[in-house]
Protein backbone atom coordinates (compact mmCIF):
# COMPACT_ATOMS: atom_id res chain seq x y z
CA UNK A 1 0.00 0.00 0.00
CA UNK A 2 1.50 3.38 -0.98
CA UNK A 3 2.19 5.69 1.89
CA UNK A 4 -0.52 8.29 2.38
CA UNK A 5 0.53 11.87 1.79
CA UNK A 6 -1.39 14.40 3.86
CA UNK A 7 -1.34 18.04 2.87
CA UNK A 8 2.01 19.60 3.65
CA UNK A 9 1.91 22.98 5.47
CA UNK A 10 3.74 25.72 3.60
CA UNK A 11 5.49 28.76 5.02
CA UNK A 12 3.69 30.88 2.42
CA UNK A 13 0.80 29.77 0.26
CA UNK A 14 2.21 30.21 -3.24
CA UNK A 15 0.72 28.81 -6.44
CA UNK A 16 2.56 25.92 -8.09
CA UNK A 17 1.54 26.53 -11.70
CA UNK A 18 3.08 25.99 -15.15
CA UNK A 19 4.15 29.65 -15.20
CA UNK A 20 6.01 29.53 -11.89
CA UNK A 21 7.96 26.26 -11.92
CA UNK A 22 9.79 23.73 -14.07
CA UNK A 23 6.51 22.43 -15.50
CA UNK A 24 6.60 25.38 -17.91
CA UNK A 25 9.33 23.51 -19.80
CA UNK A 26 7.25 20.33 -20.14
CA UNK A 27 4.82 19.51 -22.93
CA UNK A 28 1.14 18.86 -22.22
CA UNK A 29 1.74 15.12 -22.69
CA UNK A 30 4.65 15.20 -20.24
CA UNK A 31 2.55 17.01 -17.63
CA UNK A 32 -0.23 14.44 -18.08
CA UNK A 33 2.40 11.76 -17.42
CA UNK A 34 3.65 13.54 -14.31
CA UNK A 35 0.08 13.67 -12.99
CA UNK A 36 -0.49 10.00 -13.75
CA UNK A 37 2.72 9.05 -11.95
CA UNK A 38 1.35 10.65 -8.76
CA UNK A 39 -0.99 7.67 -8.42
CA UNK A 40 2.06 5.87 -7.06
CA UNK A 41 2.10 8.44 -4.26
CA UNK A 42 -1.67 8.61 -3.67
CA UNK A 43 -3.76 5.96 -5.41
CA UNK A 44 -7.16 6.89 -6.83
CA UNK A 45 -8.81 4.56 -4.32
CA UNK A 46 -7.11 6.37 -1.42
CA UNK A 47 -8.98 9.55 -2.35
CA UNK A 48 -12.04 7.84 -0.94
CA UNK A 49 -10.54 7.39 2.52
CA UNK A 50 -11.74 9.69 5.27
CA UNK A 51 -9.12 9.88 8.00
CA UNK A 52 -10.30 11.52 11.20
CA UNK A 53 -7.44 13.51 12.82
CA UNK A 54 -6.00 11.66 15.82
CA UNK A 55 -5.90 14.86 17.85
CA UNK A 56 -8.93 16.55 16.35
CA UNK A 57 -9.64 19.94 17.89
CA UNK A 58 -13.15 19.96 19.31
CA UNK A 59 -15.73 21.68 17.11
CA UNK A 60 -16.95 23.86 20.00
CA UNK A 61 -13.38 25.00 20.64
CA UNK A 62 -13.02 25.99 16.98
CA UNK A 63 -16.26 27.96 17.02
CA UNK A 64 -15.31 29.64 20.31
CA UNK A 65 -11.98 30.67 18.83
CA UNK A 66 -13.77 32.25 15.87
CA UNK A 67 -15.97 34.21 18.27
CA UNK A 68 -12.96 36.25 19.41
CA UNK A 69 -12.73 38.00 16.03
CA UNK A 70 -16.45 38.68 15.63
CA UNK A 71 -19.03 41.13 16.92
CA UNK A 72 -20.42 39.52 20.11
CA UNK A 73 -23.99 40.71 19.52
CA UNK A 74 -24.16 38.88 16.16
CA UNK A 75 -22.72 35.52 17.23
CA UNK A 76 -26.12 34.18 18.47
CA UNK A 77 -27.55 34.97 15.01
CA UNK A 78 -24.77 32.93 13.40
CA UNK A 79 -25.48 29.93 15.65
CA UNK A 80 -29.22 30.23 15.07
CA UNK A 81 -28.64 30.02 11.32
CA UNK A 82 -26.25 27.07 11.70
CA UNK A 83 -28.88 25.23 13.78
CA UNK A 84 -31.46 25.29 11.00
CA UNK A 85 -30.23 22.04 9.41
CA UNK A 86 -27.14 19.84 8.93
CA UNK A 87 -26.52 21.63 5.61
CA UNK A 88 -26.73 25.07 7.24
CA UNK A 89 -24.27 23.85 9.86
CA UNK A 90 -21.97 22.56 7.10
CA UNK A 91 -21.99 25.97 5.44
CA UNK A 92 -20.87 27.62 8.67
CA UNK A 93 -18.32 24.94 9.53
CA UNK A 94 -15.56 25.61 6.98
CA UNK A 95 -13.02 26.01 9.79
CA UNK A 96 -14.05 22.65 11.25
CA UNK A 97 -13.63 20.83 7.94
CA UNK A 98 -10.33 22.56 7.19
CA UNK A 99 -8.50 20.62 9.91
CA UNK A 100 -10.07 17.40 8.62
CA UNK A 101 -9.03 18.07 5.02
CA UNK A 102 -5.46 18.67 6.18
CA UNK A 103 -5.27 15.02 7.24
CA UNK A 104 -6.47 13.49 3.96
CA UNK A 105 -4.28 12.03 1.19
CA UNK A 106 -3.14 14.75 -1.21
CA UNK A 107 -1.28 14.96 -4.52
CA UNK A 108 -0.14 18.51 -3.65
CA UNK A 109 -0.93 19.86 -7.12
CA UNK A 110 -1.67 23.43 -6.17
CA UNK A 111 -4.44 25.64 -7.52
CA UNK A 112 -6.17 28.71 -6.17
CA UNK A 113 -8.70 27.16 -3.80
CA UNK A 114 -12.11 28.67 -3.21
CA UNK A 115 -11.61 27.45 0.35
CA UNK A 116 -15.31 27.17 1.19
CA UNK A 117 -16.59 25.13 -1.72
CA UNK A 118 -20.14 23.88 -1.40
CA UNK A 119 -23.21 23.56 -3.63
CA UNK A 120 -24.71 26.89 -2.47
CA UNK A 121 -21.51 28.71 -3.39
CA UNK A 122 -22.46 28.81 -7.06
CA UNK A 123 -24.70 31.11 -8.99
CA UNK A 124 -25.00 33.62 -11.77
CA UNK A 125 -23.29 36.97 -11.96
CA UNK A 126 -22.63 39.68 -14.51
CA UNK A 127 -19.41 40.06 -16.49
CA UNK A 128 -17.86 43.47 -17.16
CA UNK A 129 -19.94 43.46 -20.38
CA UNK A 130 -23.06 42.76 -18.27
CA UNK A 131 -23.57 39.29 -19.67
CA UNK A 132 -24.87 36.62 -17.34
CA UNK A 133 -22.47 33.75 -16.53
CA UNK A 134 -22.41 30.83 -14.10
CA UNK A 135 -19.64 30.20 -11.61
CA UNK A 136 -18.31 30.28 -8.05
CA UNK A 137 -19.50 33.35 -6.15
CA UNK A 138 -17.88 33.52 -2.70
CA UNK A 139 -14.17 33.67 -1.95
CA UNK A 140 -13.71 34.66 1.71
CA UNK A 141 -11.47 31.66 2.43
CA UNK A 142 -9.55 31.52 -0.87
CA UNK A 143 -5.92 30.43 -0.65
CA UNK A 144 -3.56 28.32 -2.78
CA UNK A 145 -3.60 24.61 -2.00
CA UNK A 146 -4.08 21.19 -3.52
CA UNK A 147 -7.17 20.76 -5.71
CA UNK A 148 -8.58 17.92 -3.57
CA UNK A 149 -9.56 20.34 -0.80
CA UNK A 150 -12.17 22.10 -2.94
CA UNK A 151 -13.48 18.99 -4.66
CA UNK A 152 -13.86 17.02 -1.42
CA UNK A 153 -15.71 19.85 0.33
CA UNK A 154 -17.94 20.23 -2.73
CA UNK A 155 -18.93 16.57 -3.06
CA UNK A 156 -19.51 16.19 0.69
CA UNK A 157 -21.84 19.19 0.55
CA UNK A 158 -23.76 17.53 -2.29
CA UNK A 159 -24.46 14.48 -0.11
CA UNK A 160 -25.45 16.62 2.88
CA UNK A 161 -27.80 18.73 0.75
CA UNK A 162 -29.24 15.67 -1.02
CA UNK A 163 -30.04 13.98 2.30
CA UNK A 164 -31.71 17.17 3.50
CA UNK A 165 -33.93 17.14 0.40
CA UNK A 166 -34.94 13.56 1.14
CA UNK A 167 -32.81 12.01 -1.57
CA UNK A 168 -31.82 8.37 -1.54
CA UNK A 169 -28.30 6.99 -1.30
CA UNK A 170 -28.56 6.13 -5.00
CA UNK A 171 -29.38 9.79 -5.80
CA UNK A 172 -26.55 11.21 -3.71
CA UNK A 173 -24.08 8.83 -5.37
CA UNK A 174 -25.33 9.86 -8.81
CA UNK A 175 -24.89 13.54 -7.92
CA UNK A 176 -21.34 13.10 -6.67
CA UNK A 177 -20.30 10.96 -9.61
CA UNK A 178 -21.73 13.51 -12.02
CA UNK A 179 -19.80 16.34 -10.30
CA UNK A 180 -16.50 14.45 -10.32
CA UNK A 181 -16.91 13.17 -13.88
CA UNK A 182 -17.63 16.69 -15.12
CA UNK A 183 -14.64 18.04 -13.20
CA UNK A 184 -12.14 15.55 -14.66
CA UNK A 185 -13.54 15.67 -18.21
CA UNK A 186 -13.48 19.45 -18.30
CA UNK A 187 -9.94 19.56 -16.89
CA UNK A 188 -8.84 17.27 -19.71
CA UNK A 189 -10.44 19.66 -22.20
CA UNK A 190 -8.92 22.75 -20.56
CA UNK A 191 -5.46 21.14 -20.42
CA UNK A 192 -5.22 21.41 -24.22
CA UNK A 193 -6.35 25.02 -24.43
CA UNK A 194 -3.97 27.94 -24.74
CA UNK A 195 -3.62 29.99 -21.57
CA UNK A 196 -5.06 33.05 -23.33
CA UNK A 197 -8.16 31.18 -24.53
CA UNK A 198 -8.58 29.71 -21.08
CA UNK A 199 -8.58 33.21 -19.61
CA UNK A 200 -11.45 34.13 -21.95
CA UNK A 201 -13.42 30.95 -21.20
CA UNK A 202 -16.71 31.13 -19.33
CA UNK A 203 -20.13 29.58 -19.67
CA UNK A 204 -23.12 31.79 -19.90
CA UNK A 205 -26.87 31.49 -19.95
CA UNK A 206 -27.05 29.75 -23.34
CA UNK A 207 -24.50 27.08 -22.38
CA UNK A 208 -26.32 26.42 -19.11
CA UNK A 209 -29.63 26.20 -20.91
CA UNK A 210 -28.21 23.66 -23.37
CA UNK A 211 -27.14 21.47 -20.45
CA UNK A 212 -30.38 21.84 -18.50
CA UNK A 213 -33.17 19.29 -18.72
CA UNK A 214 -36.11 20.45 -20.82
CA UNK A 215 -38.35 19.24 -18.00
CA UNK A 216 -36.99 21.98 -15.70
CA UNK A 217 -36.40 24.84 -18.12
CA UNK A 218 -39.45 26.70 -16.78
CA UNK A 219 -37.96 26.81 -13.29
CA UNK A 220 -34.60 27.76 -14.75
CA UNK A 221 -36.19 30.62 -16.72
CA UNK A 222 -37.85 31.91 -13.55
CA UNK A 223 -34.50 31.90 -11.74
CA UNK A 224 -32.78 33.71 -14.62
CA UNK A 225 -35.54 36.34 -14.74
CA UNK A 226 -35.17 36.97 -11.03
CA UNK A 227 -31.37 37.19 -11.33
CA UNK A 228 -31.54 39.72 -14.15
CA UNK A 229 -33.81 41.82 -11.95
CA UNK A 230 -31.11 42.05 -9.28
CA UNK A 231 -29.74 45.47 -10.25
CA UNK A 232 -29.00 48.80 -8.61
CA UNK A 233 -32.48 50.13 -9.39
CA UNK A 234 -34.00 46.97 -7.92
CA UNK A 235 -32.06 47.44 -4.68
CA UNK A 236 -33.00 51.12 -4.72
CA UNK A 237 -36.71 50.33 -4.78
CA UNK A 238 -36.60 47.46 -2.29
CA UNK A 239 -34.17 48.64 0.38
CA UNK A 240 -34.47 52.43 0.44
CA UNK A 241 -37.15 54.97 1.21
CA UNK A 242 -37.47 58.71 0.65
CA UNK A 243 -36.87 60.62 3.89
CA UNK A 244 -37.47 64.29 3.16
CA UNK A 245 -35.38 65.02 0.08
CA UNK A 246 -32.92 62.17 0.65
CA UNK A 247 -32.99 58.44 0.05
CA UNK A 248 -32.13 56.33 3.09
CA UNK A 249 -31.83 52.61 3.75
CA UNK A 250 -34.81 50.96 5.40
CA UNK A 251 -33.59 49.54 8.70
CA UNK A 252 -34.53 46.07 9.93
CA UNK A 253 -32.65 45.54 13.23
CA UNK A 254 -30.59 43.58 13.96
CA UNK A 255 -30.08 42.37 10.37
CA UNK A 256 -29.97 45.80 8.74
CA UNK A 257 -29.25 48.82 10.90
CA UNK A 258 -27.44 52.12 10.85
CA UNK A 259 -24.29 52.42 12.95
CA UNK A 260 -23.15 55.95 13.76
CA UNK A 261 -19.94 54.79 15.41
CA UNK A 262 -17.44 51.99 14.94
CA UNK A 263 -16.49 49.45 17.63
CA UNK A 264 -13.65 51.78 18.58
CA UNK A 265 -16.03 54.73 19.01
CA UNK A 266 -14.98 56.57 15.84
CA UNK A 267 -17.55 58.38 13.67
CA UNK A 268 -18.69 55.83 11.11
CA UNK A 269 -19.06 58.29 8.23
CA UNK A 270 -15.52 59.62 8.64
CA UNK A 271 -14.12 56.07 8.78
CA UNK A 272 -16.07 55.06 5.67
CA UNK A 273 -14.98 58.11 3.71
CA UNK A 274 -11.33 57.38 4.46
CA UNK A 275 -11.83 53.71 3.55
CA UNK A 276 -13.61 54.64 0.32
CA UNK A 277 -10.73 56.94 -0.68
CA UNK A 278 -8.35 53.99 -0.23
CA UNK A 279 -10.70 51.62 -2.03
CA UNK A 280 -10.91 53.77 -5.15
CA UNK A 281 -7.12 53.48 -5.59
CA UNK A 282 -7.46 49.68 -5.96
CA UNK A 283 -9.66 50.05 -9.05
CA UNK A 284 -8.43 50.17 -12.64
CA UNK A 285 -8.05 53.74 -13.90
CA UNK A 286 -11.22 53.76 -16.03
CA UNK A 287 -13.28 52.28 -13.21
CA UNK A 288 -11.84 54.72 -10.70
CA UNK A 289 -12.91 57.52 -13.04
CA UNK A 290 -16.41 56.01 -13.18
CA UNK A 291 -16.60 55.55 -9.42
CA UNK A 292 -15.47 59.15 -8.78
CA UNK A 293 -18.72 60.33 -10.35
CA UNK A 294 -20.69 58.93 -7.43
CA UNK A 295 -21.20 60.46 -3.96
CA UNK A 296 -21.72 58.50 -0.73
CA UNK A 297 -25.25 59.13 0.54
CA UNK A 298 -26.05 56.48 3.14
CA UNK A 299 -24.74 53.31 4.76
CA UNK A 300 -25.94 50.51 7.01
CA UNK A 301 -24.49 47.45 8.65
CA UNK A 302 -25.94 44.23 7.22
CA UNK A 303 -25.87 40.61 8.42
CA UNK A 304 -25.11 38.26 5.50
CA UNK A 305 -24.78 34.52 4.96
CA UNK A 306 -23.94 32.00 7.66
CA UNK A 307 -20.17 31.69 7.94
CA UNK A 308 -19.73 35.49 7.68
CA UNK A 309 -22.16 36.39 10.45
CA UNK A 310 -20.34 38.31 13.17
CA UNK A 311 -17.76 39.82 10.86
CA UNK A 312 -18.29 43.46 9.92
CA UNK A 313 -20.37 43.72 6.75
CA UNK A 314 -22.30 46.62 5.35
CA UNK A 315 -23.83 48.30 2.34
CA UNK A 316 -23.16 51.81 1.00
CA UNK A 317 -25.51 53.79 -1.19
CA UNK A 318 -23.92 56.16 -3.72
CA UNK A 319 -25.74 58.57 -5.98
CA UNK A 320 -24.70 59.70 -9.44
CA UNK A 321 -26.29 62.44 -11.53
CA UNK A 322 -29.72 62.05 -9.88
CA UNK A 323 -31.96 59.68 -7.89
CA UNK A 324 -32.31 57.45 -10.94
CA UNK A 325 -28.56 56.77 -10.94
CA UNK A 326 -27.88 54.74 -7.76
CA UNK A 327 -24.86 52.54 -7.01
CA UNK A 328 -24.84 50.06 -4.13
CA UNK A 329 -21.57 48.59 -2.87
CA UNK A 330 -21.22 45.87 -0.27
CA UNK A 331 -18.17 45.73 1.98
CA UNK A 332 -17.18 42.65 3.96
CA UNK A 333 -14.51 42.27 6.58
CA UNK A 334 -11.70 40.00 5.46
CA UNK A 335 -10.07 37.84 8.11
CA UNK A 336 -7.36 35.22 7.79
CA UNK A 337 -8.50 32.21 5.76
CA UNK A 338 -9.60 29.17 7.76
CA UNK A 339 -7.13 27.21 5.61
CA UNK A 340 -4.11 29.24 6.78
CA UNK A 341 -3.26 27.11 9.85
CA UNK A 342 -2.79 24.14 7.53
CA UNK A 343 -1.65 25.61 4.19
CA UNK A 344 0.39 28.55 5.39
CA UNK A 345 -0.23 32.28 5.45
CA UNK A 346 -1.09 34.23 2.33
CA UNK A 347 1.61 36.12 0.48
CA UNK A 348 -0.75 39.09 0.89
CA UNK A 349 -0.72 40.48 4.43
CA UNK A 350 -3.82 42.46 3.50
CA UNK A 351 -6.49 39.75 3.74
CA UNK A 352 -8.89 41.70 1.53
CA UNK A 353 -6.24 41.85 -1.19
CA UNK A 354 -5.95 38.05 -0.85
CA UNK A 355 -9.67 37.66 -1.51
CA UNK A 356 -9.73 40.04 -4.48
CA UNK A 357 -6.78 38.26 -6.14
CA UNK A 358 -8.33 34.86 -5.47
CA UNK A 359 -11.65 35.93 -6.96
CA UNK A 360 -9.99 37.28 -10.09
CA UNK A 361 -8.04 34.04 -10.55
CA UNK A 362 -11.02 31.74 -10.03
CA UNK A 363 -13.93 33.69 -11.44
CA UNK A 364 -12.34 35.21 -14.50
CA UNK A 365 -15.17 37.72 -15.02
CA UNK A 366 -15.45 39.63 -11.76
CA UNK A 367 -17.44 42.68 -10.79
CA UNK A 368 -16.04 45.90 -12.31
CA UNK A 369 -16.15 47.50 -8.84
CA UNK A 370 -14.28 44.67 -7.10
CA UNK A 371 -11.59 46.16 -4.85
CA UNK A 372 -10.47 46.46 -1.25
CA UNK A 373 -9.99 48.98 1.53
CA UNK A 374 -8.37 49.22 4.94
CA UNK A 375 -9.14 50.90 8.23
CA UNK A 376 -6.82 51.26 11.21
CA UNK A 377 -7.05 47.59 12.19
CA UNK A 378 -9.25 45.79 9.63
CA UNK A 379 -9.41 44.86 5.95
CA UNK A 380 -12.48 44.95 3.74
CA UNK A 381 -13.18 43.81 0.22
CA UNK A 382 -15.79 45.66 -1.80
CA UNK A 383 -18.08 44.65 -4.65
CA UNK A 384 -21.46 45.58 -6.06
CA UNK A 385 -24.58 44.46 -4.22
CA UNK A 386 -26.90 42.25 -6.25
CA UNK A 387 -25.73 43.36 -9.67
CA UNK A 388 -27.31 40.53 -11.65
CA UNK A 389 -26.23 38.14 -8.92
CA UNK A 390 -28.27 35.06 -8.16
CA UNK A 391 -27.05 32.38 -5.76
CA UNK A 392 -28.42 28.83 -5.60
CA UNK A 393 -30.41 27.66 -2.61
CA UNK A 394 -31.69 24.20 -1.78
CA UNK A 395 -34.95 23.18 -0.19
CA UNK A 396 -38.15 25.20 0.03
CA UNK A 397 -38.15 27.94 -2.60
CA UNK A 398 -34.88 26.68 -4.11
CA UNK A 399 -33.55 23.70 -6.02
CA UNK A 400 -35.35 20.39 -5.68
CA UNK A 401 -33.71 17.03 -6.26
CA UNK A 402 -34.46 16.94 -9.99
CA UNK A 403 -33.01 20.42 -10.60
CA UNK A 404 -30.07 19.46 -8.38
CA UNK A 405 -29.13 16.75 -10.87
CA UNK A 406 -29.13 19.31 -13.69
CA UNK A 407 -26.82 21.62 -11.77
CA UNK A 408 -24.41 18.89 -10.60
CA UNK A 409 -22.61 18.75 -13.92
CA UNK A 410 -22.18 22.53 -13.87
CA UNK A 411 -20.69 22.47 -10.36
CA UNK A 412 -17.86 20.22 -11.50
CA UNK A 413 -17.48 22.26 -14.69
CA UNK A 414 -17.21 25.63 -12.90
CA UNK A 415 -14.73 24.29 -10.35
CA UNK A 416 -12.61 22.76 -13.11
CA UNK A 417 -12.51 26.10 -14.92
CA UNK A 418 -11.34 27.94 -11.80
CA UNK A 419 -8.67 25.34 -11.07
CA UNK A 420 -7.50 25.26 -14.70
CA UNK A 421 -7.09 29.04 -14.72
CA UNK A 422 -4.96 29.01 -11.59
CA UNK A 423 -3.17 25.65 -11.71
CA UNK A 424 -1.88 22.89 -13.97
CA UNK A 425 -4.94 21.31 -15.57
CA UNK A 426 -2.83 18.70 -17.38
CA UNK A 427 -1.29 17.37 -14.17
CA UNK A 428 -4.64 17.06 -12.41
CA UNK A 429 -6.30 15.52 -15.48
CA UNK A 430 -3.41 13.08 -15.88
CA UNK A 431 -3.80 12.00 -12.27
CA UNK A 432 -7.60 11.60 -12.49
CA UNK A 433 -7.56 9.71 -15.79
CA UNK A 434 -10.60 8.58 -17.74
CA UNK A 435 -11.98 5.75 -15.62
CA UNK A 436 -14.83 6.00 -13.12
CA UNK A 437 -12.62 4.69 -10.30
CA UNK A 438 -11.98 8.15 -8.89
CA UNK A 439 -15.70 9.06 -9.15
CA UNK A 440 -16.50 6.13 -6.89
CA UNK A 441 -13.69 7.03 -4.50
CA UNK A 442 -14.86 10.61 -4.06
CA UNK A 443 -18.39 9.42 -3.35
CA UNK A 444 -17.02 7.15 -0.63
CA UNK A 445 -15.29 10.16 0.95
CA UNK A 446 -18.39 12.35 0.56
CA UNK A 447 -20.64 9.78 2.19
CA UNK A 448 -18.23 9.31 5.12
CA UNK A 449 -17.84 13.04 5.66
CA UNK A 450 -21.59 13.65 5.49
CA UNK A 451 -21.93 11.16 8.36
CA UNK A 452 -19.22 13.02 10.30
CA UNK A 453 -20.97 16.33 9.63
CA UNK A 454 -24.16 14.89 11.10
CA UNK A 455 -22.30 13.87 14.26
CA UNK A 456 -20.76 17.33 14.52
CA UNK A 457 -24.15 18.95 13.96
CA UNK A 458 -25.72 16.92 16.77
CA UNK A 459 -22.88 17.89 19.09
CA UNK A 460 -23.32 21.53 18.09
CA UNK A 461 -27.07 21.44 18.77
CA UNK A 462 -26.47 19.92 22.21
CA UNK A 463 -24.01 22.72 22.99
CA UNK A 464 -26.64 25.30 22.06
CA UNK A 465 -29.43 23.58 23.96
CA UNK A 466 -27.24 23.29 27.06
CA UNK A 467 -26.34 26.99 26.92
CA UNK A 468 -22.67 26.39 26.13
CA UNK A 469 -23.25 28.31 22.89
CA UNK A 470 -25.82 31.09 22.69
CA UNK A 471 -28.28 31.22 19.80
CA UNK A 472 -31.21 33.50 19.06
Amino acid sequence: MPKKSPATPLKKAILDTPSTNQAAKLSIADRFAVGKSLRNKVSLAEQGDFILPKKRIGIIDILKKQEKNRLPSYIPIRYQRMMESPFSFYRGAAAIMAQDLACQPSTNINVQLCGDMHVSNFGFFATAEHKLVFGINDFDETLPGSWEWDLKRLVASAVVACEELGGSEHTSEALVRKIVRSYREKLTEYASMSYVNLAYEFFGERVVRDNFSKLHLKLFDQFIKKTKGQCNLGVFEKFTDLIGKDRKFIENPPLIQRADFTQEGLPMREVLEVAVSKYRKTLLADREFLFNRYILKDYVRKVVGIGSVGTICGVMYFEGSNLDDPLFLQYKEAQESVLSPYLGSSIYQNQAHRIVVGQRLLQGAPDIFLGYATSATKYYYVRQLRDMKGGLTFGEGGCDLEAFEDYAKMFGWALALGHARSGDAAKIAGYLGESHEVDVAFYRFAKAYAAQNLKDYDLFCKAVNSGKLQAI
